[in-house]
């Protein structure tokens, strides 16, 4: 039986595949206390084991895999990356763009005084800061580099190898420097400083105390105004303009039998039936001496939750209490706020502000809905279908710039196929702000192309260098594991000084920063365990965004500096 699966697989490097993935992202599921290895690392991990049969397997599986992730990637950073550049963010790309200089500058020094040739510096780079996209570009420039094919397999063999040893630490130690030294290291306790945010910048109080909602509420009841009501004789605009700090709005009523659609100047009167939408806290203490009616013809208003994307230059950059005061957004409820690839959630404050890019759910009325996405952007309701023609012809554009070679001093210089995919991911992402109607990546296709498209990859890197990868390890020795904590800690030990000191954050925003900057999602979720809060995430996107198409860019780069 073990006869007839070796054979089979061998013969059948496409099954091997899928084998490799399953155990992979089965590995990858596993906690030991808060960490897991991650669908990545298990299936590098997976593909080794399996490899050690030998299996040969296409390297135009990896390549199409391999494009097709860093182009989703791309197009998952582009708007932050755009705006990051070009915006008010720009102190924060900055950060990042410093952040990632100093993780190459460590690697290069690493390696050069380590002796390391270009796959184990590429694999220490990988590892180390943990950005599996590095490796692509990094066999790209190997095999570019004018090594003879021999020698650049050798190169290309060790970096699994140097990724799979340092990735541990690059992942663990990100995490511990940032949530449990960062906090220490900045002098600050962490959940002060976000309840301080929160007051001083969003507008908001601490979440033990009252503050106001800027955008959000939930129920839609019914009420009959009494005689001696509050309401007799008051406008509707009167009416919701009672509830401050709150903002409820009369959705319909019934008068004299029929259902009326009121205007902001009908006035109210003894008898009629009035359909309130506002928080439940808010209706009660406003109403709560008249007489609630089951009413349920006159509560069956359509209503609807839906994805916004914000393409209106006229929000970005809008505090969400401004906001909230425009006439387009009555009677439509903010549920949630979500930015970037990585679709980090954002604390709804009113302070909180508002970019183009973000994705605002959103709920109420179906009339009222449809005029705020008239006026904010596009309603990205769920889809199915994918628009291949976009992809297709963008990687296609980016593929032709990107294979393009510019022989500097000798050394072929090219950010070939999979550079100029990712860039071109970067421009159809924030293009797409701007024109919605150009096309439409749903989310679930996006997530394949990301995980998938990335582990797919790392199986074929797994099964390729499983027989030389014990040797690899051997050739390695515990050194490498070693410099893998260099250039994991020192980058993540000064970054807070430099945000503190040099650019002046917030110590709320600060270590998000920091964590963006190092594209290491699980250390800025480890401090907002810490923090209590969402805030830290404030300071996360713009960071990753940048940095995480710089160190991917970093591949290229640490191959031709060590050679």
């Amino acid at each position: 039986m073990w006869t007839y699966i070796v054979e089979t697989l061998r013969a059948n490097p496409h099954i091997a595949i899928f084998v490799t993935l399953a155990v992979g992202y089965w590995i990858g599921s596993k906690k030991f206390g808060s960490f897991s290895l991650g669908a990545v690392t298990g299936t590098l991990l997976a593909g080794v084991v399996i490899g050690q049969i030998g299996i040969e397997v296409s390297g135009q599986v990896k390549s199409i895999f391999f494009i097709m992730f860093l182009f989703a990637v791309g197009f998952g950073v582009g708007p932050q990356f755009v705006r990051g550049i070009a915006t008010d963010g720009a102190p924060q790309a900055l950060f990042a763009v410093v952040i990632s200089a100093l993780c190459l500058g460590v690697v290069w020094v690493a390696a050069m005084v380590a002796g390391y040739g270009p796959g184990l510096a590429a694999g220490l780079l990988a590892g180390a800061q943990t950005i599996s996209a590095s490796i692509g570009l990094a066999e790209d420039a190997i095999r570019n580099s004018g090594l003879d094919p021999e020698a650049a397999q050798a190169e290309i063999s060790r970096i699994p190898v140097a990724y799979a040893i340092t990735y541990l630490f690059g992942t663990i130690g990100t995490g511990w420097v940032l949530a449990f030294l960062g906090p220490r290291m900045l002098g600050t306790n962490i959940a002060e400083a976000c309840k301080q945010y929160e007051r001083d910048v969003l507008k908001g109080a601490s979440k033990d105390g009252d503050y106001i909602s800027a955008w959000r509420a939930r129920e839609l009841r019914a009420y009959r105004v009494r005689e001696d009501g509050v309401a007799v004789g008051k406008s509707r605009i009167a009416l919701e303009e009672m509830a401050e700090g709150e903002r409820i709005f009369v959705e319909r009523l019934r008068r004299d039998g029929e259902i009326v659609i009121p205007t902001d100047e009908t006035i109210l009167m003894a008898g009629d039936i009035v359909a309130v939408a506002g928080r439940r806290e808010a209706l009660v203490t406003l109403f709560g001496e008249a007489v609630e009616v089951d009413d349920r013809e006159l509560l069956d208003v359509p209503v609807e939750a839906v994805d916004v994307l914000i393409t209106s230059k006229a929000l970005d950059g809008r505090e969400l209490i401004d906001i909230a005061k425009q006439p387009y957004t009555r009677g439509v409820y903010l549920n949630s706020i979500r930015r970037g690839s990585a679709a980090v959630n954002i604390p709804i404050l009113p302070g909180t502000k508002i970019n183009r890019g973000d994705i605002l759910r959103v709920a109420g009325s179906k009339s009222n809905v449809d005029t705020f996405v008239t006026e904010a952007g596009y309603a990205d309701r769920p889809q199915t279908v994918t628009d291949m023609v976009l992809v297709g012809l963008s990687i296609l554009i980016g593929g032709l710039i990107g294979a393009a070679v510019l022989p500097i001093g000798g050394v072929p210089i090219t950010l070939s196929t999979s550079g100029g995919a990712l860039l071109a991911g970067i421009f159809v992402g924030w293009f797409r702000t701007v024109r919605p109607q150009i096309g439409n990546i749903p989310q679930p296709t996006l997530w394949f192309m990301n995980s998938v498209g990335l582990n797919v990859f790392i199986a074929v890197v797994g099964l390729s260098s499983g027989p030389t990868f014990i040797q690899g390890l051997r050739e390695a020795g515990f050194g490498l594991f070693l410099w893998g904590i260099v250039a994991t800690a020192v980058p993540m030990l000064l970054a807070p000084y430099i945000g503190k000191y040099i650019f002046r954050f917030h110590d709320a925003i600060n270590l998000g920063c920091c964590g963006g900057a190092r594209t290491s999602t699980a250390s800025v979720a480890m401090v907002g365990e810490q923090a209590k809060s969402d805030v830290p995430m404030l300071g996360y996107t713009v960071p990753y965004a940048v940095s995480n198409t710089l160190l991917t860019l970093w591949g290229l780069v640490i191959v031709l500096l060590v050679m």
